[in-house]
C-alpha cells in the first residue's frame, strides 16, 4: 500500500468532486491518502479509515495585492511528506498545483527525499487558463516537469498538445463514478409527486452557474419544450449567472415549471426524478455531470464540444447537438420525451453505458500509474 498526497480545489467543481472521490476510493482499499488544500473538499468522507486533511493557510500582508497561495500550498506539500513519509503527490490542475508541486519537489530533494508528482488535467487549467499568454509558459514547463501525466478524456489530451509543447507522455484516465451511490432500491423510492404531477416529465441541470455552460440555453431549450410537452425543470447549483437565469425564467412566466435548488451534496437523490438531462456548455473536458445523470438512468441532451461525445453517445444515450443549436437540442429532447417507450429504451441505454465509467474500471488505472513512479513497473 502506498501514501499518497492529493492536491485539488476543495469545491463543486468536476475537478474537486474527481480527486475527492478518488482519494476516498483509495483509502478504501487501503492506501494512506493525504489531502492538501485551502478548505475540506466539499465531498469528503472523513468516516472513512486511512484519509487525512492538511488545511494550507495563507497568511495577509499589506504588502502583497494577492496572497501568494503556491507558496503556502508549496510548504504545506513539503511539510505533510517529510511528516508522513508521503510517495507521491498527485495534482489535480496544472496550475497552481502542477507548479507548486515543482517547487515542492526541489524544496524536498535538497533534504535527500525525491517525491514522485502525477499531474491530471482537467479542462480549464489547459484550454482558458493555461492557453493565455501570461500563464502558457509556467503550465508548459510544469506539465512537462511532472512525473507523469493524465488527461480526463482523449479530447482534452488532443488540445494539451496542440497548444501546448508536451515532452511528457499524458495517459488518458476517464472520470469515474462510484455506483454504490445509485443504488437501484432507490430509484424505485424516488417520489416524483413532490416535483411533478404524473403527465409531467422533469428536466435537470446542474452546474456552477459560469458562462462556459451556457444557463440561459437551459432556459431557452425548456421553454420551447414545455410548450410541447407538459414538463418541469430543476436547476441545481449555484453561480455568477444565477440572477441572469432567474430573470429569464420571469420574463418567459414559467416561474411555476422551475425550481431553483441550489449547491446540494445529494445530486444522485435529485436525479433519480428524471426524465433528461440538459448540459449545452461551450466546453466540457469530460462532462462529469453528465455521467452522473446517466448513472442515474437519464438521457442527455448536450452539446458536442470537448469530452462530451465520448461520454453521450448520439442517438444511444442521449444526442448531441452543436453548440448554442437550442432548436437541435429542442428536437432531440421532444423525440426522447415523446413516448414512455422511446424514453425508457434511452434511460436503459444511458445507465447501460455509464457502467464502463464505474469505480473499479477506472481506479486501477490510476494505481498502476502510481506503482510505475514508486515501483518502476505496473
Amino acid at each position: 500500500m502506498m501514501k499518497i498526497g492529493i492536491v485539488c480545489y476543495p469545491t463543486y467543481g468536476g475537478s474537486g468532486v474527481v480527486a475527492t472521490e478518488l482519494g476516498m476510493a483509495l483509502a478504501n482499499k487501503g492506501h494512506e491518502v493525504h489531502f492538501i488544500t485551502y478548505n475540506q473538499p466539499v465531498r469528503l468522507d472523513f468516516m472513512t479509515k486511512n484519509l487525512h486533511f492538511h488545511e494550507v493557510f495563507v497568511e495577509e500582508y499589506p504588502l502583497f495585492l494577492y496572497q501568494p497561495y503556491e507558496l503556502a500550498l508549496s510548504s504545506k506539500m513539503v511539510e505533510v511528506v517529510v511528516q508522513y513519509g508521503i510517495q507521491i503527490l498527485h495534482v489535480h490542475y496544472a496550475i497552481p498545483h502542477a507548479y507548486a508541486a515543482f517547487m515542492a519537489k526541489q524544496i524536498l530533494k535538497e533534504k535527500g527525499i525525491n517525491i514522485k508528482v502525477a499531474t491530471t488535467l482537467h479542462g480549464t487549467d489547459i484550454t482558458l487558463v493555461g492557453s493565455h499568454p501570461d500563464y502558457k509558459t509556467a503550465v508548459e514547463f510544469s506539465i512537462n516537469n511532472s512525473d507523469a501525466v493524465t488527461s480526463v478524456s482523449q479530447s482534452l489530451k488532443n488540445d494539451t498538445l496542440r497548444l501546448f509543447d508536451i515532452k511528457k507522455e499524458i495517459d488518458v484516465i476517464y472520470n469515474f463514478i462510484d455506483f454504490e451511490k445509485y443504488p437501484d432500491e432507490q430509484f424505485g423510492k424516488c417520489n416524483r409527486a413532490n416535483l411533478a404531477n404524473d403527465d409531467e416529465r422533469i428536466i435537470v441541470h446542474t452546474s456552477n452557474f459560469r458562462p462556459v455552460k451556457r444557463v440561459d440555453d437551459v432556459i431557452e431549450i425548456f421553454h420551447k419544450i414545455q410548450q410541447k410537452i407538459k414538463s418541469k425543470l430543476l436547476m441545481i447549483g449555484d453561480g455568477p449567472l444565477r440572477e441572469g437565469v432567474e430573470k429569464l425564467v420571469k420574463t418567459y412566466g414559467i416561474q411555476e415549471k422551475v425550481y431553483f435548488l441550489g449547491k446540494t451534496d445529494d445530486v444522485n437523490r435529485l436525479l433519480c426524478h428524471a426524465d433528461l438531462f440538459l448540459l449545452p456548455s461551450e466546453t466540457e473536458s469530460f462532462g462529469l455531470a453528465a455521467l452522473e445523470a446517466m448513472a442515474a438512468k437519464t438521457p442527455v441532451i448536450s452539446s458536442n464540444a470537448g469530452g462530451l461525445s465520448e461520454v453521450n453517445i448520439h442517438g444511444i444515450t442521449g444526442y448531441l447537438s452543436d453548440v448554442g443549436n437550442i432548436e437541435d437540442m429542442v428536437n432531440n429532447a421532444l423525440k426522447i420525451l415523446a413516448d414512455d417507450a422511446t424514453l425508457n429504451q434511452f434511460k436503459l441505454n444511458a445507465f447501460n453505458h455509464s457502467k464502463q465509467f464505474c469505480q473499479d474500471n477506472i481506479l486501477p488505472q490510476y494505481e498502476c500509474v502510481y506503482r510505475k513512479l514508486v515501483h518502476g513497473c505496473c
